[in-house]
């Protein structure tokens, strides 16, 4: 499995629920551990998945997360994709992956482990090493 070692201060502030102006703020006060500045681009190290952030002196106490968060994740086939596609000889992408309020379309998916989610004009095809196990095609 490859874990990330370093983010960007884009990726720190999703990670930390808090807008990338605060990161930057934050950065240029020195109070994300170990932070570096290469070039343009900030380099945060996380600790055990996540950047941390060090309490200031005063003022409220900050509200970003500590822990890393746990987003439901669902895959959807579109059938109306599906059904658009087939009728117009399109090839729009009819996977899509819910993440929280956020949603991906794509035409191919890898699950961690031996599965692969595959739409072609053909059909969808669920993949597990080493065999095909359920294929979905339009009628």
């Amino acid at each position: 499995m490859n874990k990330k070692t370093h983010v960007g201060s884009t990726e720190a502030s999703f990670m930390l629920g808090i807008s990338e102006a605060r990161v930057r703020r934050l950065l240029s006060q020195g109070r994300i551990k170990g932070a570096t500045k290469q070039d343009r681009v900030w380099m945060i190290p996380l600790y055990e998945g996540m950047p941390v952030v060090i309490a200031g002196h005063r003022g409220p106490k900050g509200t970003w997360y500590k822990r890393p968060r746990q987003v439901e994740t669902c895959v959807v086939i579109n059938q109306q994709t599906i059904a658009s596609n087939t009728k117009n000889n399109q090839n729009e992408p009819p996977i899509v992956v819910k993440q929280g309020k956020h949603s991906h379309q794509c035409h191919q998916l890898d699950i961690k482990g031996p599965c692969r989610l595959v739409y072609t004009p053909d059909g969808v095809t669920i993949i597990a090493e080493p065999h095909v196990y359920q294929t979905f095609t339009e009628d």
